[in-house]
C-alpha cells in the first residue's frame, strides 16, 4: 500500500461518521468532536482527493455518488477493524455468535444437535441465519457451515460432514414399479432451495432440461423435504439429511452423485474469540462422533 498518498485516517473517520449520521452535529457526537470539525475534515478530504463527496446544493447535505462509494468502502473497512480489535481485546465476549448455513443443514444436522451445545455453553447467545446465499464471513457472520470442496480463498475450512447428493421422491410420486430414469423425472414437478441450481445441474448431466409444464417450487430446505415426503415434487438433497426418510420408506432413492464433497466449518484465519472457538470445537467433535464422515 502507498501510504504517502493515503488520506489522513482522521479525515476518513470523520467522513465515515457523517455517512452514518444524518447531520454534522450527530456525526460529531459519534466521534466526540464539533460539527465544525467534521465539516473541516470532510472539506480537507475532498481537496486532497479532488472529488466532491458531499452535495451541498440542497436544503440538507447529501452524499454524492462518489461519496456513497467511499462511504461503503469505509463502513466495510472500519467494521472489520472494529471486529478484530474487539476480538483481540475480548470486548466482544457478550456479542451473539452469528452462524450462517443453508436451511437444509440447519434443520437436518445443526438444530437436532444444538441442545447439547446449549447445555455446555448456556451463556453463549446464538444467531442462526439459514440462508442459501453465502454470507461474508467476518463481516456478516462469524462462522459458516458451507457445502463445497473446502476451497474458499482467504478463509479456513475444516470438514464436518462428507455426503453424496441424491435425488429423492415419495413412493406416491415415483412408484417402485414405475419408470425413474432422468427423462421421466424431467417431466415431474421439482423442489429446490432458493438460490441453488442442483435440479438444473442434475438434468444437464443427462442432456435434459426441465419441462416447463412440470413446474418448480423453491422453498427452504426443511419445507422442501416436507413437500417431498408429501409427494409434491422430486428433490435434490444431501443424502445425510434423508437417511431416516430412506430407511422408513417415506422417500425413495432415485439417483446418487458421489462426486460432491461435503459441509465445512468456515472461519476467518487467526485467533478465534472464545465463543467462536467453543462453537468450532463443538462442531468438530460432533463430526468426529458422528456415523462416519462419508455418508
Amino acid at each position: 500500500m502507498e501510504w504517502r498518498g493515503f488520506p489522513p485516517l482522521s479525515a476518513l473517520r470523520a467522513f465515515a461518521a457523517f455517512a452514518q449520521a444524518p447531520t454534522l452535529d450527530q456525526a460529531g457526537a459519534l466521534i466526540g468532536v464539533t460539527h465544525a470539525a467534521i465539516s473541516q475534515q470532510i472539506r480537507a478530504l475532498e481537496t486532497q482527493m479532488g472529488v466532491a463527496l458531499v452535495d451541498r446544493g440542497g436544503r440538507r447535505l447529501a452524499l454524492t455518488d462518489e461519496g456513497r462509494r467511499l462511504a461503503e468502502a469505509l463502513e466495510a473497512g472500519f467494521g472489520q477493524i472494529a471486529t478484530v480489535v474487539a476480538e483481540l481485546t475480548g470486548s466482544d465476549g457478550s456479542r451473539p455468535l452469528r452462524i450462517t448455513t443453508t436451511p437444509s443443514f440447519a434443520s437436518g444436522w445443526l438444530l437436532p444437535r444444538l441442545p447439547e451445545f446449549r447445555a455446555q455453553h448456556p451463556g453463549i447467545d446464538l444467531v442462526i441465519d439459514p440462508a442459501p446465499e453465502q454470507r461474508d464471513i467476518g463481516r456478516e457472520a462469524d462462522v459458516g457451515l458451507r457445502y463445497g470442496n473446502g476451497d474458499w480463498p482467504g478463509l479456513e475450512a475444516r470438514l464436518v460432514l462428507r455426503s453424496s447428493v441424491v435425488v429423492v421422491a415419495s413412493p406416491g410420486l415415483v412408484p417402485a414399479d414405475g419408470p425413474q430414469d432422468a427423462a421421466h423425472l424431467a417431466k415431474l414437478p421439482w423442489l429446490q432451495e432458493p438460490g441453488t441450481n442442483e435440479v438444473t445441474g442434475f438434468l444437464q448431466q443427462y442432456g435434459l432440461t426441465r419441462e416447463k409444464r412440470s413446474g418448480m417450487i423453491s422453498l427452504p430446505g426443511n419445507m422442501m423435504l416436507d413437500a417431498a415426503r408429501d409427494g409434491q415434487g422430486v428433490a435434490v438433497v444431501a443424502r445425510a439429511f434423508v437417511l431416516a426418510d430412506l430407511a422408513a420408506g417415506r422417500l425413495r432413492l432415485l439417483h446418487e452423485d458421489k462426486e460432491h464433497e461435503g459441509y465445512f466449518l468456515v472461519t476467518r484465519p487467526g485467533v478465534l474469540r472464545p465463543p467462536l472457538k467453543a462453537f468450532a470445537q463443538w462442531v468438530l467433535r460432533q463430526a468426529d462422533a458422528g456415523p462416519g464422515q462419508a455418508i
